[in-house]
């Protein structure tokens, strides 16, 4: 007989694996190519020595001469918070009776329910690494109707619920988006606030400044990275190509052998916006060649460049590509994904008010890159056709 005992045991010992293994290598390819580990962190923060530059102590001589001084490898520490990552997955108790006398059905039930997480983590965990941590989801418009104008519309979707932050930094309410309108770029809302105004932000719920460090943190044009300061430090800015227009093959081997020359840096993961994806596309079909697919980790099928993978990120920005090296990226936890327990052990606790039950998986991380340098972006791509 299925009991919430059971449902429990089979969350934690049927479930968790599977689910963790899914979250870190199914939701999205980046994330699958990029090394997850527990070095470097220390209580709530992570604190990385991060080199630059070579080992000075090299060059030639005399015979009988003096050898080359010695000079050691320049590094600088790089420090950030650990990120609190939670992911809910919630159990009616008409549910769990319902299917109380068939595990079938309660196998169906837990299924069902992942599967909604794993969804939902799909797309915010591949927004949160495309973003800049500060959880923007884009700015909302004042509006007569019932659709308000927003911008990157790639950002939402239907049931996220966000902040609206008016234009004086002060929260102005939370409400749920009904309908994206990804052509006009419009939304719907379960209940506007008052006081939308033009120049108004989204966030997701209460995420506010709380997100991992993504590339847009990392492609940012000034302030610091990791608590650098990128002006004292140059090697912490990225290569970066603005209005590219028409792309071809030069415009993204000479940002590739640019990194190579400079940093070191081996492009071995390519992202691009649509308009990036379909503007490469063109110039390979006007030449008449052929574009190879390949295979990554994860099963995901995707373009090839001179053998190194091209994917479509729906969070990179319209007209934007990223050459990156993913070696230089680590994902530091302090562990992988866990439930939430209380102090009895107990992950399924009962909503108060409710008659549902809630299980709260957490990980605790933040993503870094060893080499800002060794990374570059191209943007203001542009279409022929």
């Amino acid at each position: 007989m299925v009991t919430l005992t059971s449902a429990e045991n089979a969350l934690k010992t049927v479930y968790l694996g599977t689910v963790t293994e899914l979250l870190n290598t199914k939701t999205n390819v980046l994330l699958s190519k990029i090394e997850q580990t527990s070095s470097d962190v220390w209580g709530k923060e992570i604190r990385k020595a991060a080199s630059y530059g070579i080992n000075g102590g090299v060059g030639a001589g005399d015979e009988d001469g003096d050898l080359p001084s010695a000079k050691s490898t320049n590094y600088v520490q790089f420090v950030t918070t650990l990120k609190n990552l939670y992911g809910q997955i919630e159990i009616s108790d008409k549910a769990i009776r319902a299917s109380a006398d068939g595990r079938g059905a309660f196998t169906d039930l837990l299924n069902n329910e992942l599967q909604g997480l794993l969804d939902a983590s799909k797309f915010n965990l591949g927004r949160m690494l495309y973003g800049d941590g500060t959880g923007l989801l884009g700015t909302v418009g004042a509006s007569t109707t019932a659709q308000y104008p927003v911008t990157n519309p790639q950002n939402l979707i239907e049931g996220l619920v966000v902040d609206i932050y008016g234009t004086t930094g002060a929260k102005i309410g939370s409400t749920a988006i009904t309908y994206v309108d990804r052509d006009a770029s419009k939304v719907e809302f379960a209940n506007a606030p008052t006081g939308i105004v033009d120049g108004c932000k989204m966030y997701v719920q209460g995420s506010k400044d709380k997100e991992i460090t993504g590339l847009g943190a990392i492609f940012a044009s000034s302030g610091s990275l990791y608590g650098v300061s990128r002006d004292t430090h140059p090697f912490m800015k990225p290569y970066k190509k603005d209005a590219v227009g028409a792309l071809d093959e030069i415009v993204m081997q000479e940002a590739i052998d640019r990194l190579e020359m400079t940093a070191g840096s081996t492009v071995d993961f390519i992202a691009a916006s649509a308009t990036a994806k379909y503007a490469f596309q063109e110039y390979m079909s006007q030449y008449k060649r052929n574009i190879d697919i390949m295979e990554l980790k994860g099963g995901f099928k995707t373009l090839s460049y001179n053998g190194i993978p091209l994917v479509y990120e729906r969070f990179v920005k319209e007209g934007s590509m990223y050459l990156l090296n993913t070696k230089a990226f680590k994902l530091h936890q302090l562990c992988d994904w866990r439930y939430l327990e209380t102090e009895n052990g107990k992950i399924l606790r009962q909503t108060q008010g409710k008659p549902t039950y809630t299980a709260t998986l957490v990980k605790y991380c933040d993503l870094i890159c060893d080499k800002p340098n060794g990374q570059a972006c191209l943007s203001g791509i542009t279409r022929t056709a």
